[in-house]
């Protein structure tokens, strides 16, 4: 069964196993999916992630990162859609939080945070928002 969002159901499976303090959270792996994952480890919001490969098919393992009991992550949305892919060139990619958060942007250089693609003068689809 193909699936319309891989994205979208990435960020859902983060969600809901925070929500009940799972420690770790599996998915099926594709290159931006790992690629999101290493910003959100390098950006402190998540504490590991690792590929394990199952015959024919990759699975991502996400560990979560909590503190005091409660997840790090207070926010995590899907902004460019599918249906309505939403590009910003480098002086109008939007700023989550004024700065706390991040947007996590598909670039041409790979995917990156909103300050990392603002810095190297790089613009792109603003893929997800995290605070």
């Amino acid at each position: 069964m193909s699936m319309s969002d891989p994205i979208a159901d990435m960020l859902a499976r983060i969600k809901n196993a925070q929500a009940v303090n799972k420690r770790t959270v599996s998915m099926p792996a594709s290159k931006v999916k790992i690629a999101i994952s290493g910003v959100l480890k390098d950006e402190g919001y998540i504490r590991d992630f690792r590929v394990e490969e199952n015959g024919p098919k990759r699975e991502l393992s996400i560990e979560l990162k909590y503190v005091e009991g409660r997840g790090v992550i207070d926010r995590l949305d899907r902004y460019s859609l599918p249906s309505r892919r939403r590009y910003f060139a480098t002086g109008d990619l939007p700023r989550v939080q004024n700065g706390l958060g991040v947007a996590i942007v598909s670039t041409s250089h790979g995917v990156m945070t909103d300050r990392q693609a603002r810095s190297e003068g790089h613009g792109g689809e603003v893929l997800c928002l995290v605070a």
